[in-house]
């Protein structure tokens, strides 16, 4: 088969945006292919604003040589989505709508991308204590059984727990934004460079050569400031 044409990705975004949505009221080309990040199996983000639809949804797609992710919005359908996206810390539309280019604007955009950046410069909401604790207690949870386990195969699977845990610990305990996937060492390096480092290193040496005592360390070391790991006397929905 020959290889497939394809146009850049602001072509692409405009032509799709003519064809699919010529009335709408706003559209922006976001994600990797904005911040320069975008790799051979990169798609197009593509956010519509069109006040004519009742509802919001999405829709993956193929056009212009591009796969496409499209995210629609009435003007104030969107709103739910960044309040949930806030809610629990990862806030992929905010992001998207504040990093975006603009391909299409009636007038609406710049209070939208206006909300959305005010959204993500106040980060989310802060931990309570009981949270706080709670957080720690899982995380002694499973560095315990990680610590305890020769089991080759479970602790692989402990340790991507781990991971998950104690970087969600690390950002929300210093109010900043959590991702997941790529977005999780993407969100600590945006939070602090050096502990990103320390982080993927300690977790790359364990997948590689089994070697726990970084990642023990490390997680040591993030619980500390807030005292330590957490067993004796926890409790959770005690009346």
């Amino acid at each position: 088969m020959g290889e497939i044409h394809r146009l850049n990705p602001v072509q692409a975004a405009n032509h799709f945006v003519h064809k699919h949505f010529p009335d709408c009221e706003g559209a922006l080309l976001a994600g990797s292919v904005v911040r320069g990040e975008a790799t051979e199996t990169s798609d197009l983000d593509i956010v519509i604003f069109d006040k004519s639809l009742s509802s919001a949804y999405r829709e993956s797609l193929i056009d212009f040589g591009w796969p496409i992710e499209v995210f629609v919005y009435n003007l104030t359908s969107y709103k739910p989505f960044f309040e949930d996206d806030c809610k629990r810390a990862r806030p992929s539309l905010p992001r998207m709508v504040s990093e975006g280019i603009i391909m299409k604007d009636t007038g609406v955009i710049d209070a939208i991308k206006k909300e959305a950046q005010e959204l993500l410069d106040k980060g989310p909401a802060k931990w309570t204590a009981d949270t706080i604790d709670t957080k720690r207690y899982f995380i002694t949870d499973t560095l315990d059984d990680f610590v305890g386990s020769s089991n080759r195969t479970e602790e692989i699977f402990i340790a991507n727990t781990l991971a998950e845990l104690v970087s969600e610990f690390v950002l929300r305990t210093n109010c900043k934004w959590t991702g997941a996937s790529k977005w999780t060492v993407r969100s600590l390096r945006h939070y602090d460079e050096g502990f990103a480092n320390d982080f993927v290193e300690a977790f790359d040496l364990f997948y590689k050569t089994g070697d726990k005592r970084q990642v023990i360390q490390l997680a040591d070391h993030v619980l500390e400031p807030f005292g330590g790991k957490l067993f004796n006397g926890f409790s959770l929905g005690k009346k």
